[in-house]
C-alpha cells in the first residue's frame, strides 16, 4: 500500500480535541455539559475567538479524567464542530450544544499543561453527492418518519435546523449512522468510511425495509 502523502504545514489547521466516547457525525446536533476545568477553559476561548473545536471518538481510557489514570487515546479521525449555544446555568458549568462541521485526519498532537488535547490536523474533502438508489429508498422513507418524530420533541437548538437531503446517500447515511445504536467501534467503522453509497449499501444491511426506526 503507497504511503499516504504528508500535508503541507499550510494545509494543517490546529484547534482544541474533545475526546468522547461516542461518534460525531457531520451534521448532527451534540450537547454537552461541560465542569472540567481543561474544557471550561476551552469553551472560553473559543467564544473570544469565535472559533470551533474537534470531537474525536475514544479508544482508550475516560471521558472525564481522574489523577493517576493514563492519558485517553482516541482514533485519528473525528469532526469540527462550531458552537450554536452557550449556557452557564451556575458557577463551574457550562451547557453547550455543538454542530458536526466536517470531518478531519489528525497529523500531531500534543497535550497541554491543563490536559487539554491540541491537534494539528487536515480538513478531509466533502463527500460527493450520490443519489439514493431505489432500493435503498426505503431508508429514505423511514428516516424521515424518525426525523419527523424527533424533531417534535423540544430542544433548544433544533436538531436538524438544515433541509433533510433524503435522496443523498451521504446525508443520509450520516443521520442513520447517527441514530442507530450500534457499538461504538462498528459507528467508528461507518462514520471512517469516506464512500457514502457503501456506508448507506451497510446500514441497509443493517436495517429491514420493514423497520420503523433506527
Amino acid at each position: 500500500m503507497p504511503e499516504r502523502e504528508a500535508p503541507s504545514p499550510e494545509a494543517l489547521t490546529e484547534f482544541p480535541l474533545f475526546p468522547l466516547g461516542t461518534v460525531l457525525f457531520p451534521g448532527a446536533l451534540l450537547p454537552l455539559q461541560l465542569f472540567e476545568l481543561r474544557y471550561l477553559q476551552m469553551i472560553g476561548e473559543c467564544e473570544r475567538q469565535g472559533t470551533g473545536f474537534g470531537v474525536v471518538t475514544l479508544s482508550q481510557g475516560r471521558e472525564v479524567h481522574r489523577p493517576g489514570e493514563a492519558a485517553e487515546q482516541f482514533e485519528a479521525m473525528g469532526t469540527r464542530v462550531q458552537i450554536e449555544r452557550i449556557e452557564r446555568p451556575q458557577p463551574g458549568l457550562v451547557k453547550v450544544w455543538c454542530r458536526g462541521v466536517e470531518k478531519f485526519r489528525i497529523e500531531t498532537t500534543q497535550q497541554r499543561s491543563d490536559g487539554l488535547w491540541l491537534g494539528r490536523t487536515q480538513a478531509l474533502p466533502p463527500e460527493p453527492a450520490v443519489q439514493v438508489p431505489d432500493d435503498l429508498l426505503h431508508l429514505s422513507v423511514q428516516m424521515h418518519d424518525v426525523l419527523t418524530e424527533l424533531s417534535a420533541q423540544p430542544s433548544a437548538v433544533p436538531h436538524w435546523a438544515q433541509a433533510w437531503r433524503l435522496q443523498d446517500c451521504s446525508w443520509l447515511s450520516n443521520r442513520w449512522g447517527e441514530l442507530l445504536p450500534l457499538p461504538l467501534q462498528m459507528k467508528y467503522r461507518l462514520f471512517a468510511l469516506q464512500e457514502p453509497l457503501v456506508r448507506l449499501e451497510l446500514i441497509g444491511d443493517m436495517v429491514a425495509p420493514s423497520e420503523r426506526s433506527p
